[in-house]
C-alpha cells in the first residue's frame, strides 16, 4: 500500500472524527452538564441543529470517501497479489476489511451526533 493512500485515508478519517466530537463538545456543552440521577432538556437552537446536521453529513461523506479511496488501491493491490499467489485470499480480504471499516466509523459517528440532537 502506498504511503499517500495510508495519509490521505488518515487525514480523511481524522476529519471526520474532529467533525463529530467538534458538534458533540461545541454545539452541544449541556450534554457534558447532566446531574447524576437527573436528565438536562433543553430546546435546541436552529443554528446548533442545522450545524449538528451539517457534522453528520461530513462524517459520513468524509469517511465514505477515504474508505472508497482505501478500497479502491488495497483491492487493486489485492488482485495482483492473488494472482500471482493465490494463498494470500484470507489475508488480503483481512486488509480489504480494515479499509472499509473506515466508512463504519463514520457512520457510527454520525448516528451518535443525530442520537444527541434528536
Amino acid at each position: 500500500m502506498k504511503r499517500q493512500t495510508l495519509l490521505a485515508a488518515s487525514l480523511i478519517l481524522a476529519v471526520a472524527l474532529l467533525a463529530g466530537f467538534g458538534s458533540l463538545v461545541l454545539w452541544m456543552p449541556e450534554a457534558f452538564a447532566q446531574e447524576i440521577g437527573e436528565l438536562v432538556v433543553k430546546e435546541i437552537a436552529p443554528d446548533v441543529l442545522k450545524w449538528g446536521y451539517v457534522a453528520a453529513a461530513l462524517a459520513t461523506g468524509l469517511a465514505a470517501l477515504g474508505a472508497a479511496y482505501a478500497v479502491a488501491a488495497v483491492g487493486a493491490a489485492a488482485i495482483g497479489a492473488i494472482a500471482e499467489k493465490p494463498e494470500l485470499f484470507g489475508r488480503v480480504i483481512i486488509l480489504v476489511g480494515l479499509a472499509e471499516g473506515i466508512a463504519i466509523y463514520g457512520v457510527i459517528i454520525s448516528v451518535l451526533i443525530l442520537n444527541r440532537l434528536g
